[in-house]
């Protein structure tokens, strides 16, 4: 049996992460838990301590790239469960994104969270890895930017490192879809926090939006680089 390690990267989530992993622990009952703190300033890393079974301080915010990157390296499963840490309730759903792995039918499960509520900004930055990953790897996401993801560990050890801050699930995709990794969408009825059409929502999207045009310029650079060298 494969063993899974889940791994919960948070920055100030005192209201949600409680909720989360109880949920998770719920439905995992014998499986590892880690959650990095990535620097929260709110009792986040006390919350955490009594549902997981290891807590890792980062000494500051240095994004969800890096905490994601540190945490799997720590984890000792074959099978990697990265989830957000604001799922709450629905946390214990990721057991859906596992099935596909243990059935060896992929190597990387992306989650398909259901429609939002109501809708939230221009969708530019998830236009923007949409039309990336498609150019780059002619996959076409439905869900390019989805956090909720089940990888081999094996996947992981390949890609080595991590790209960082909001360009990490678009630079896995890539880089896994490169390597020739299968990766398959699966429709989970995940829900999280949704930002709003307000000042700070637009500043979240807009830091989303440059990061990932940041990693996809990387992801063509060593595209390019590859074929000249190849």
């Amino acid at each position: 049996m494969k063993k899974v390690s889940i791994v919960i990267p948070a920055y100030n989530e005192a209201e949600t992460i409680s909720t989360t992993l109880r949920a998770i622990r719920e439905r995992f009952i014998s499986e590892e838990v880690i959650v990095v703190d990535d620097g929260s300033t709110d009792n986040t890393r006390e919350l955490a301590k009594q549902w997981a079974d290891l807590v890792i301080p980062m000494p500051a915010n240095q994004g969800k790239g890096a905490a994601l990157q540190v945490g799997w390296q720590q984890a000792t499963g074959d099978i990697i469960l990265l989830l957000d840490a604001d799922l709450q309730e629905s946390a214990g759903e990721a057991i859906h994104l596992l099935t596909p792995l243990l059935e060896n039918r992929c190597d990387l499960a992306v989650a398909v969270l259901p429609r939002p509520k109501a809708r939230a900004g221009l969708g530019l930055a998830k236009g923007l890895a949409y039309h990336g990953i498609r150019y780059l790897t002619g996959f076409e996401p439905n869900a390019p930017l989805s956090g909720q993801r089940a990888v081999r560990r094996e996947l992981l050890h390949h890609l080595r490192k991590l790209d960082g801050g909001f360009g990490v699930e678009v630079g896995m995709t890539v880089d896994a879809l490169r390597a020739g990794y299968r990766v398959m969408e699966i429709p989970v009825p995940f829900s999280h926090r949704e930002t709003g059409n307000d000042w700070s929502g637009y500043r979240h999207r807009g830091k989303e939006f440059l990061a990932i045009g940041r990693t996809l310029c990387r992801k063509w650079w060593e595209g390019h680089i590859w074929a000249r060298n190849g």
